[in-house]
C-alpha cells in the first residue's frame, strides 16, 4: 500500500480533509444538501526547515490538528443554528446582519481559542496528572520505581480507553464516529488502488494506521517508557518533568504514526496493532449517505486518479 499523503478528520454530520496547505470541509446540511468549502492553511510556522525536522515536526503537526480541529468543528456546526439564531435575525436590514454576523465570528473565535486551552488543560490534567497522583497511593505498598511506572501507564490507559468508549454512547459522537469511519474507508480506497465510489468505499478497512486515535494510544505508551526513567525525589518536580515533556511525547509518538503509515512489514504492523484495535472504539460503519459526503471532501482537495496513476 502506496502512502497518499491526505488524512482528515470527522466533523459535526461532515468530514475534513487536508492534502498540504489545503483542506476541504464537507457537511450534510439540514435540508440534505452536501455544503463543500475549501480552505488554505499553511499554520503560524512558515520555516519550512523547521517543520521538517523529526520531533519538532510532531509537535507543530499536533498543534496544526488542534487548530484545524476546532476550526472545522464551528464550521461544521455553524449549519445546524438553533430557532433563536435564526429569530435573531428576522426582520434585520442587510446592514444588520452583516454587524451581527461579524460579532457572531468574533465571539466564535473568542470561544474557539477558549475551548482550545481548556481542551488542551483538561486533556493535561485527566490524562497525565490524575494517573500520576493516584499513583503515588501505591508508592505505600510497591517500592519498585519501574513498578509504579506501569501502574501509572496502566491507569493513563484505562482512563483513556473508558472515556473514549464512554462517550460512544452518545448520539452525536456515534454519529460523529461514523463519519469517522467513513473518511478513514476513502483514504485506504484510494490507497489499495481502487476507484473512489460508494461501493468501493464501502467495502474498504475502517482502520488506518495514520488515524489520531492511534496517535493518541501511542502518546500513552511511549509516554510510560519516558516515566521509567525519572529520577528525581520531588514529587513536584516529577510532575513539573512530566508536563515538560508532553511535546517531547507528542512528537516521538508523530514520527511513530509517519513510519507506520510509509511502510509495510511484520514489525511495524504489529506495533501498529493497539492503535488499530483502539478504532474499533473510535470509527463505526457510516451508511452511504456518510460515504459520500466523505467522497466529496476527498475530491475536492486531491486528485485521486492523477495519484495512482503516478503511484500505483
Amino acid at each position: 500500500m502506496k502512502y497518499s499523503g491526505v488524512g482528515g478528520q470527522a466533523v459535526m454530520e461532515g468530514v475534513m480533509m487536508r492534502n498540504g496547505s489545503k483542506y476541504a470541509v464537507a457537511v450534510r446540511k439540514p435540508d440534505k444538501e452536501i455544503d463543500v468549502q475549501v480552505f488554505d492553511y499553511t499554520g503560524p510556522i512558515k520555516n519550512k526547515k523547521l517543520k521538517n525536522i523529526p520531533i519538532v515536526r510532531g509537535v507543530l503537526n499536533f498543534v496544526d490538528s488542534l487548530y484545524l480541529g476546532m476550526t472545522t468543528l464551528f464550521h461544521s456546526a455553524s449549519f445546524f443554528e438553533d430557532e433563536e439564531e435564526v429569530k435573531a435575525v428576522e426582520g434585520m436590514t442587510e446592514e444588520e446582519k452583516k454587524a451581527y454576523k461579524e460579532k457572531e465570528k468574533k465571539q466564535e473565535n473568542a470561544m474557539m481559542g477558549g475551548t482550545v486551552v481548556l481542551s488542551i488543560v483538561l486533556a493535561i490534567a485527566i490524562f497525565f496528572i490524575l494517573p500520576y497522583l493516584i499513583s503515588l497511593f501505591f508508592q505505600n505498598f510497591v517500592e519498585s520505581r519501574l513498578v509504579i511506572a506501569l501502574i501509572e501507564g496502566a491507569i493513563r490507559l484505562g482512563i483513556f480507553i473508558a472515556y473514549v468508549g464512554l462517550i460512544s454512547f452518545m448520539e452525536d459522537i456515534r454519529r460523529t464516529y461514523m463519519y469517522h469511519g467513513a473518511e478513514h474507508k476513502c483514504i485506504n480506497c484510494i490507497e489499495h488502488g481502487l476507484e473512489l465510489n460508494i461501493e468501493n468505499v464501502r467495502k474498504s478497512s475502517k482502520q488506518h494506521k495514520r488515524c489520531g486515535t492511534s496517535f493518541l494510544l501511542i502518546v500513552m505508551l511511549i509516554s510510560i517508557l519516558f516515566f521509567m526513567f525519572i529520577e528525581v525525589e520531588s514529587g513536584i518536580l516529577k510532575l513539573v518533568i512530566r508536563l515538560l515533556l508532553i511535546p517531547v511525547i507528542a512528537g516521538v509518538s508523530y514520527e511513530f504514526i509517519r513510519l507506520a503509515g510509509r511502510y509495510e512489514n511484520w514489525f511495524v504492523n504489529i506495533l501498529s496493532l493497539p492503535g488499530l484495535w483502539m478504532q474499533n472504539l473510535t470509527t463505526k460503519e457510516p451508511d452511504d449517505d456518510m460515504i459520500e459526503v466523505a467522497i466529496a471532501s476527498v475530491e475536492a482537495v486531491f486528485d485521486w486518479k492523477k495519484w495512482q496513476k503516478e503511484n500505483l
